[in-house]
């Protein structure tokens, strides 16, 4: 069973699904991704979807749940590279992936996530 890798980036972890998922290793994922979000105190992860093509509501239902796992251990999740069929599926199969914020790309992604400001960090307007 093939592994899904979890890359550190600063304060980041990335995930890039690049393999057709099945429930043994989307289980192995949440819980390779919340440990590496509490031992590297990650405050945000990225799930670059840009590989997938077919989305079902297994995928949109995975998406949700780790977004929910990372929220509860402090960290932001971050879905890039949706294709357009995708996220028309998405709607389709009336999935909104609450709490799941999407970029178009991982740069946009990785800009979002350095732009949200941590505890106790004033937010200057005009910047």
């Amino acid at each position: 069973m093939e592994r899904v890798p979890v890359l550190k980036l600063g304060d980041l972890l990335i995930v890039s699904i690049q393999i057709d998922l099945q429930d043994q290793s989307v289980l192995m994922l949440q819980e390779d991704l919340a440990d590496a979000i509490v031992e590297s105190g990650a405050r945000g992860v990225i799930i670059d979807i840009t590989a997938v093509e077919i989305v079902d509501s297994f995928i949109g239902r995975m998406l949700a749940t780790i977004a929910s796992i990372s929220r509860m251990l402090d960290a932001e999740t971050i879905v890039v590279g949706m294709r357009p069929a995708v996220a028309i599926t998405l709607v389709e199969l009336g999935l909104s992936l609450g709490g799941v914020r999407t970029a178009l790309n991982l740069e946009k992604g990785v800009a979002m996530l350095k732009d949200r400001g941590g505890p106790g960090t004033a937010v200057v307007p005009g910047r």
